[in-house]
């Protein structure tokens, strides 16, 4: 299991600043095409608010950079429950970033099993590749949240999708009011870096657990082939 490393800022501005200058480190350092999955929920709107603004609308390579989601309730980009709407309101419908360069999960005229089926096949025609290597990830960066269920992306507690090893994707039913489609764990752990971003007391209890490697939370068993960070604000780390 890849050792995680716990990285604490006193608040969530001050957290968002310091990923927001990571991501802007990272991708500039890169000089080739950069991979980034997004996570939904609340917790990263704020890093993806600053991503729009000054400095970093101007310094990012937005050309090179493409973006994925980890993972999307099976509804229309417009609905206000979709990840696909929020990251677009905060971040994307406001910087140069070519439209062909974001890749979010197809859901209209679909259904879940087909739309996770069609994202699979964009990643591998992204990768260039059927197979995963670990010498070469899918991701450069993976941004991952933490349910007070111990969950990340949609790998739910109980969920099948846990035990799944073949597909980079696959839908997940039943576990919410809504189907969700999500990456899987080898298609997560294909990454350079997976950062999870935490913050709030109520993710406090699900944090020290995670980094105590509880195997009852989902979000344990994220392995990556490279770095494992977790950036926390003071009151998720205690």
């Amino acid at each position: 299991m890849t050792d995680r490393k716990l990285i604490v800022q006193p608040d969530p501005a001050t957290l968002a600043k310091y990923v927001a200058d990571w991501i802007l480190k990272e991708a500039n350092e890169a000089t080739e095409v950069f991979a980034i999955a997004l996570s939904g929920g609340s917790t990263p709107k704020l890093l993806y608010e600053l991503l729009a603004q000054p400095p970093y609308l101007k310094q990012l390579p937005w050309s090179r950079i493409h973006w994925f989601w980890g993972d999307e309730r099976f509804v229309p980009h417009d609905d206000p429950l979709s990840n696909y709407r929020m990251v677009w309101q905060a971040m994307l419908s406001h910087v140069p970033v070519p439209r062909e360069n974001i890749h979010g999960v197809p859901v209209e005229g679909l259904t879940p099993e087909q739309a996770a089926e069609s994202y699979d096949a964009t990643l591998k025609i992204f990768h260039g590749a059927n197979r995963l290597d670990p010498a070469r990830p899918l991701f450069d960066i993976n941004l991952l949240g933490l349910g007070e269920d111990g969950h990340t992306a949609s790998l739910f507690p109980g969920t099948d999708v846990l035990k799944e090893r073949v597909r980079w994707v696959a839908p997940v039913i039943g576990a919410k009011a809504e189907a969700r489609i999500t990456l899987t764990y080898p298609a997560i752990d294909s990454s350079r870096y997976v950062a999870f971003l935490i913050n709030g007391t109520a993710k406090r209890e699900m944090l020290g657990r995670l980094m105590a490697d509880d195997p009852a939370l989902p979000a344990t068993h994220v392995d990556p082939t490279g770095e494992l960070l977790v950036f926390a604000d003071l009151a998720a780390a205690g």
